[in-house]
């Protein structure tokens, strides 16, 4: 196998460094995570071990078994899993994540570290064994639960931050808050559906782009403090452990530290924003060579090139959505 590709893909190195990034739940595909299974004999071997055992914790939950349709011919659609019964969506993109970056360890090494980008942070504590996997997608089901009292939604303006705060103010959205910020052209807010309306009708007057996220649940808003609550409650059930590498968070903007409580940090991602750029702007502590996205989309890629190439960062890949991404 040559060392790398027409698009400047890495090969299999050796001694190699890379850094595994975990998106929310805004960029989940089951078709790109179905391709990979059918194209690299890793992925599949990784997502056949990975839903295995996390059909098990859908069995305590009553809910639809993944591993076997995800690996036959006719596997489900995202629509589909997000009309199953509740957690079941949250479950799946929970296990594709932690299915890539188990695939991506075994070809590239274990991440130097890991960041999590929301939702991602649980599959991110995973990844460096501060919880089992099993207690992962628990804990996954747990915000699911959670979420269900979050009312309101999500959505993506391409614009950034400032002007963002700006054109909330000009739709009179009071209740609305810059939630996640990816990079310098792109953000999320949340809040009402009403205000979110207003706020989708005014970006398309002043030419900015808004794309209502398929959520059927708002985040990162200071009003859900008590299902923060509720959410670091349920979190206490599990055991935790020291995590093996740095686990990098966008919403702490930091790696957590030794004394911190990453249950109270998980729990933080339901009232406080994420700020990617703050979070890739500390990798270079690691020595990274590469990023590489632990999840099946390329947004949280995208970001991290818009705010690293301008550094001189390592490159960054998606691999579900680079085709010829070298497994």
């Amino acid at each position: 196998m040559s060392t790398r590709s027409t698009h400047g893909l890495p090969s299999r190195p050796s001694g190699k460094r890379p850094v595994h990034l975990f998106p929310g739940q805004g960029d989940f595909s089951v078709t790109s995570l179905v391709r990979a299974v059918r194209t690299a004999d890793v992925v599949r071997d990784a997502v056949g071990e990975v839903f295995g055992e996390l059909d098990g914790i859908a069995a305590e939950h009553d809910l639809p078994l993944l591993a076997a349709r995800l690996l036959g011919s006719r596997p489900p659609g995202t629509r589909e899993l997000a009309e199953a019964p509740a957690g079941t969506l949250q479950l799946a993109a929970y296990g594709a994540s932690v299915a890539v970056h188990r695939a991506l360890s075994r070809v590239y090494g274990p991440p130097a570290a890991v960041v999590g980008v929301s939702f991602g942070e649980i599959a991110a504590v995973a990844a460096a064994g501060v919880l089992t996997v099993a207690d992962g997608a628990r804990a996954a089901l747990d915000l699911a639960q959670v979420l269900a009292f979050c009312p309101g939604g999500l959505t993506v303006l391409g614009c950034p931050e400032e002007q963002a705060g700006r054109l909330l103010a000009v739709a009179g959205a009071a209740d609305t808050v810059v939630a996640v910020v990816n990079d310098d052209r792109s953000v999320v807010v949340s809040g009402p559906h009403a205000d979110l309306v207003r706020v989708e009708k005014t970006a398309e007057e002043l030419g900015v782009s808004a794309v209502r996220l398929r959520l059927p649940f708002s985040s990162h808003h200071p009003a859900l403090a008590p299902q923060a609550e509720a959410f670091a409650t349920l979190l206490r059930a599990y055991p935790w452990s020291k995590a093996r590498c740095p686990v990098f968070s966008a919403v702490a903007r930091r790696s957590y530290l030794p004394d911190d409580d990453p249950r109270l940090g998980l729990a933080d991602c339901l009232v406080k924003p994420a700020v990617v750029p703050a979070v890739l702007h500390q990798l270079h502590t690691c020595r990274p060579d590469m990023l590489l996205e632990a999840g099946t989309g390329d947004a949280l890629a995208t970001s991290a090139r818009r705010v690293l190439d301008p550094c001189g960062g390592p490159p960054v890949h998606a691999p579900l959505t680079d085709l010829d991404f070298a497994w």
